[in-house]
């Protein structure tokens, strides 16, 4: 019995088990419950501190407006000022510093809007800043007028009044009194920027480089003084070299308009489709419904043969920049191929009277003339190109159409005969007006170099080397930083005969512009004799800057093959004709020798007949037709044609 006392409960696992998991259960639940709740509380804790860190008080977000404007994050400030406003900053600060980012912004319509506020916040009239608002509606006049009643000792109004004078044509007062504004104030950053900017404009390269030094060392922080630079760097050593300088503009304020265009239309040059139009999207964003970002994207539809994009593009500028040369030049080809004859000719015709030595614009609009029936208007729209002796073959032969359908036969057989020789010496271009008119008319213009130039171009073209080289050289003392000016003084050497002094000219408009025409002029007066090293550097550096020119590219293709590196010529000049096309008789005749030496005779053959048959009179067509048929073993024919090479004149 005692035993049984003692003897311990049957335990049942499973039962024992399930009675200790619903334990378990109920122990837990209300520790979730609680954990739930206290998430829940941290949750709401953390919006609330949240809310009270984003939403900032009105002199929180002033103070920030101010901060960004100075330092140059413009967008940023307008942003910061606007939220200002709507958070009910008192009185007129933030309507002030609102105007200020919508003046850096080019929203002249907005900034005046909030300078009529902060006047009636009780603010003065502030004469300086609807001065800029003015300029940037348009309305140089009533920018003038506002200038004028701000305190005379103002600079912001200053260097507003000088950009009206520019505004209404008055460069030369403008550049006088931005002049005199940075010798009052040498410290004054946006002062050198506006003297910069106003040289670069009227052609003073050399000058506008000084006054972006300048503008650098005062205003460091405003993008407006880096996107200067980023231009003139771009004109002086090419695109290559720009990039930076906009990209630094960019790290001041990642939506600077102005950069972004210029940003854009640099990368093009180079050929940087895709940035491109990374860039001109971030214009966009910048500026919405920005024609110049638009034209820019129907440059790269155009490219891409999407020519009903493209126009679609350009039609949605809605006609605001349609007198620029890029949008001309671009709308007649879409017009043009097309059919559209007539819009092509207006367009083409109005770029020609802009810019009158652009042969690339004048061919076109010849050929579209030629389309239309006007012959006679064709001849005379060429004239200029057809009087120089190193006229392509394409334009001759365009000529030459022209004048059979006027019925001058033998003139259009000697144009016919002058292709079939091929290209002649390079010369300046060519003026058919008369001396005297051109002198009059430099005369009646006595501070615009353009006419200067026109002058002596014609003083040139009518032999009269010593005029010409009086006149240069009085241009480039009234203008040392024009490249133009030196430009011309190259020619006046070179009709002189007097090719290291033109060489030195050259390598001087070279180290303010260094463009395409610079570089084959620098090249040609230094290609003969001991200088040959540097036109040989000269090629070399643009070709850095400028990895798409084809100018360059042909120049490179022909020392290769010279020099007997016949695989890297061929690979040259390949990448030439990919790009221009095969109507060039004497690329064609280049690449036909490059094969030739390099032992393919089938494709020397094929080449050295296309060159033949567009040009079959010139030396260098023939001699290259004879060297593809040694190549092939053909030696009878090689001897026939290389005997009317000798005769040709090789």
């Amino acid at each position: 019995m005692a035993s049984r006392s003692i003897q311990r409960p049957r335990v049942y696992p499973l039962l024992h088990r399930r009675r200790s998991r619903r334990r378990l259960h109920l122990s837990v639940r209300p520790r979730l419950l609680a954990l739930a709740v206290l998430c829940i509380a941290l949750l709401a804790a953390g919006v609330l501190v949240t809310r009270r860190i984003v939403r900032p008080n009105a002199q929180q977000l002033l103070a920030e407006a101010t901060a960004t404007l100075a330092a140059g994050n413009y967008n940023a400030a307008r942003s910061n000022a606007g939220a200002a406003v709507a958070a009910g900053a008192k009185g007129s600060a933030a309507h002030i510093v609102l105007a200020r980012a919508y003046l850096m912004l080019d929203d002249g319509l907005a900034a005046e809007a909030e300078l009529d506020r902060a006047r009636t916040a009780g603010e003065p009239a502030l004469p300086a800043l609807r001065a800029h608002a003015r300029l940037l509606q348009g309305d140089a006049q009533g920018a003038l007028i506002q200038a004028r009643r701000a305190d005379t000792r103002n600079t912001y109004a200053l260097r507003m009044r000088a950009r009206g004078l520019a505004a209404l044509g008055k460069a030369g007062a403008a550049r006088t009194a931005l002049e005199e504004l940075v010798a009052a104030a040498p410290q004054d950053g946006a002062a050198w920027t506006d003297l910069g900017r106003l040289r670069l404009t009227t052609g003073d390269v050399g000058g506008a480089a000084q006054a972006s030094a300048r503008a650098l060392a005062f205003a460091r922080r405003d993008p407006a003084v880096w996107t200067l630079a980023g231009e003139i760097v771009r004109t002086r050593y090419g695109p290559q070299a720009a990039l930076p300088w906009f990209a630094s503009a960019l790290r001041r304020d990642a939506y600077h308009y102005p950069a972004l265009i210029e940003q854009a239309a640099t990368l093009g040059d180079l050929g940087r489709n895709r940035e491109m139009l990374a860039a001109t999207r971030r214009a966009l964003a910048a500026r919405p419904g920005s024609p110049q970002a638009l034209y820019l994207q129907a440059v790269l539809a155009a490219r891409a043969g999407r020519a009903a994009l493209a126009r679609r593009l350009l039609q949605l500028t809605g006609g605001a920049i349609d007198d620029m040369p890029g949008v001309l030049l671009l709308g007649g080809v879409l017009d043009y191929r097309r059919g559209d004859t007539d819009q092509a000719v207006a367009k083409w015709r109005q770029l020609v009277e802009m810019q009158p030595m652009n042969m690339a614009a004048r061919r076109l609009l010849g050929l579209a003339l030629l389309r239309s029936g006007d012959a006679r208007a064709m001849i005379d729209t060429l004239r200029p190109m057809l009087l120089r002796g190193d006229a392509d073959g394409y334009t001759l032969r365009l000529g030459a159409r022209g004048l059979e359908r006027l019925g001058d036969r033998a003139g259009a057989a000697i144009l016919l005969d002058r292709a079939a020789r091929g290209a002649g010496q390079a010369a300046p271009f060519a003026s058919d007006t008369a001396v005297g008119a051109l002198a009059a008319g430099a005369a009646g213009a006595a501070g615009d170099p353009t006419y200067q130039i026109g002058l002596i171009r014609g003083l040139i073209g009518a032999g009269d080397t010593a005029g010409a080289l009086a006149r240069a050289r009085a241009l480039v003392e009234a203008s040392p930083g024009a490249p133009a000016a030196r430009v011309a003084q190259g020619d006046a050497f070179m009709a002189g005969g007097l090719r290291d002094d033109a060489g030195g000219a050259y390598a001087r408009a070279a180290d303010l512009a260094f463009d395409a025409p610079v570089m084959l002029r620098l090249v040609d007066a230094l290609s003969t004799g001991a200088r040959a090293r540097e036109a040989a550097a000269a090629v070399s550096l643009y070709l850095a800057q400028n990895p798409r020119s084809v100018d360059a590219r042909r120049i490179l293709g022909r020392w290769q093959l010279a020099a007997g590196d016949v695989a890297a010529a061929i690979a040259t000049l390949e990448g030439v004709r990919r790009t221009v096309g095969n109507r060039d008789a004497r690329l064609l005749a280049e690449l036909a020798s490059a094969y030739a030496a390099n032992g393919d005779a089938g494709a020397a053959l094929r080449y050295a007949r296309d060159a033949y048959a567009l040009a079959p009179m010139s030396h260098e067509a023939v001699h290259a037709y004879a060297q593809a048929l040694t190549a092939a073993g053909r030696h009878d024919g090689a001897r026939q044609l290389a005997e009317k090479a000798r005769l040709l004149g090789g």
